[in-house]
């Protein structure tokens, strides 16, 4: 046998001893709330029926920290501005953060008011209903993680509600109004969230990637962009972060907002300079400003997203738990200290455990991420989030977050095909010498790296008399930046997953539920 088998059969056995270590922290955690639950009711009516839902609980909350959490740190990991272990230990304690703190102390207990509760008098059968609700959701997001599709958390749970609501109650117990609401955030979120991502990247391509001197275009423009970042996520955090500690409207939001972004205004502008000295008049160069506001988005958005999707694992526990101590179907119910602590630490746990499948799905399996354009995904996160709050709309920051990944994608694509078309009209009629100078950079072309083939498209650009495109040609390039700039079988996969996740967590919640009622 040589040293090659030996190390693969190394790398084997430690691969199954990490994957006996996940599953065994997974199991702990979850027998050890289980145990908890039991010794905390002391034998109370209903005792064991909670220490399941709890289990439960923890296990929805790991599936939200291994899924949900890659929107947070993906771009910033696939850009380089962080490592990954770094991002996850920064994910794990914003997200706990951003739960226990700002996570709240009532919750709704029927997610985003899609089924009546009036519809729902037996709380046995309330009970059974939540439990089979989050079974469902925590069942299709481990699902989605192993296949590698970032989903929805939020449309998880109001699937599975739905599904063991209409189980529980017939379809007239559905408020379809608000399904039809949350079905058009399938669309509204990633369109949204891509066209505002596309458009700040537009915006930075042209008034610094695009300029003879980078650097000095990035000293006049890049404290623009941090201010407006600044105010963003001032105002994003305030309107959703802390809504349930300090609630405040939209005016007074915006108004703390924009005082903070021109402090970071003027402390920003000598820092920039300062830095800028030091760097490179390239793109690498630039990209560097960015590294820091990108570590701080991660954060931020972390801390958020602890602070509102922790009810989508703690939401449905609160009320089985509430329904218990009253007897009875609570519309609000109280969040106990003791749930907010197995969401908060089952989302750092799996994130810990499983978060870094997702977070390289989002980071770099959709397209090429930059610091700059993980930049622009961050800043599309949080105002798409402020303009639906504000319009009314129901979105979900997965897909707000993915969807600005495509938005850069396609725009870098558009504008890539761009350079392909202008240099076929200029010099489709070259033969000869010129076909045999154009075949040997149509080679060097497609091995070239993304960053490369723009700076080789402008360069034949310039020198356009040198080089000869055909039209079989042109197809042929822009199917290299086709490939190249958006991989189309993560975007097919990702809606696909979408496009299923409601119906799918529903039909789960509604088979699950009616086991339980039989059994029960």
């Amino acid at each position: 046998m040589d040293f090659k088998n030996i190390n693969e059969i190394e790398n084997a056995v430690g691969q199954q001893r990490f994957e006996f270590f996940r599953l065994g922290a997974c199991l702990i955690f979850i027998l050890g709330i289980g145990a908890f639950t039991l010794l905390k009711m002391n034998g109370q009516e209903g005792g064991f029926v909670l220490a399941i839902a709890a289990m439960i609980g923890g296990y929805m909350a790991m599936n939200i920290g291994a899924n949900d959490v890659a929107n947070n740190v993906g771009p910033a990991v696939g850009s380089k501005a962080m490592t990954l272990l770094g991002a996850i230990c920064i994910a794990a304690i914003f997200e706990a953060a951003g739960a226990l703190i700002a996570g709240g102390e009532v919750v709704s207990t029927i997610k985003k008011g899609i089924i009546n509760p009036e519809n729902i008098t037996d709380p046995q059968q309330f009970i059974w209903l939540m439990m089979a609700a989050l079974l469902a959701g925590a069942l299709w997001l481990n699902l989605a993680t192993f296949m590698g599709a970032p989903v929805s958390t939020t449309h998880s749970i109001v699937g599975g509600v739905l599904g063991a609501g209409i189980a529980a109650g017939g379809l007239g117990i559905a408020n379809w109004d608000k399904m039809g609401a949350i079905a058009a955030s399938w669309v509204i979120s990633p369109v949204l969230g891509g066209l505002i991502a596309a458009g700040i990247l537009y915006s930075i391509k042209k008034r610094i990637l695009y300029t003879d001197d980078m650097l000095a275009s990035a000293r006049r423009f890049v404290p623009w962009l941090l201010a407006a970042m600044a105010w963003a996520f001032s105002t994003y955090l305030a309107l959703k972060g802390l809504k349930k500690i300090w609630p405040l409207d939209f005016q007074t939001a915006a108004i703390i907002g924009l005082v903070i972004a021109t402090g970071v205004f003027w402390l920003s502008r000598p820092l920039i300079g300062k830095r800028s000295a030091t760097l490179k008049n390239d793109r690498e160069g630039v990209n560097t400003l960015f590294t820091i506001p990108l570590i701080f988005s991660a954060a931020l958005l972390s801390f958020a997203h602890g602070a509102n999707d922790v009810a989508n694992a703690v939401g449905p526990l609160a009320a089985i738990a509430d329904s218990i101590m009253n007897h009875g179907v609570s519309v609000k119910a109280a969040i106990p200290l003791w749930v907010m602590l197995i969401g908060a630490l089952g989302i750092a746990l799996g994130l810990l455990l499983f978060g870094p499948k997702l977070i390289r799905t989002v980071g770099t399996e959709i397209t090429e991420l930059d610091k700059s354009r993980a930049f622009c995904v961050a800043m599309a996160a949080a105002i798409t989030v402020i303009i639906a709050s504000q319009l009314g709309l129901p979105v979900s920051s997965t897909h707000i977050a993915v969807g600005g990944i495509f938005g850069v994608g396609f725009l870098r694509e558009y504008l890539k095909s761009s350079y392909a078309s202008e240099l076929h009209l200029i010099i489709e009629h070259h033969e000869g010498e010129e076909k045999e100078r154009l075949t040997k950079f149509l080679n060097n072309f497609q091995k070239s790296s993304v960053e490369d083939m723009e700076m080789m498209l402008k360069e034949a650009k310039a020198n356009k008399a040198e080089l000869g495109l055909s039209k079989k040609e042109r197809k042929r390039l822009k199917k290299v930046y086709s490939e190249k700039l958006v991989k189309r079988s993560a975007f097919k996969k990702i809606i696909g997953a979408w496009l299923i996740t409601v119906p799918a967590s529903a039909l789960l919640a509604a088979s699950i539920f009616s086991i339980i009622n039989a059994w029960s």
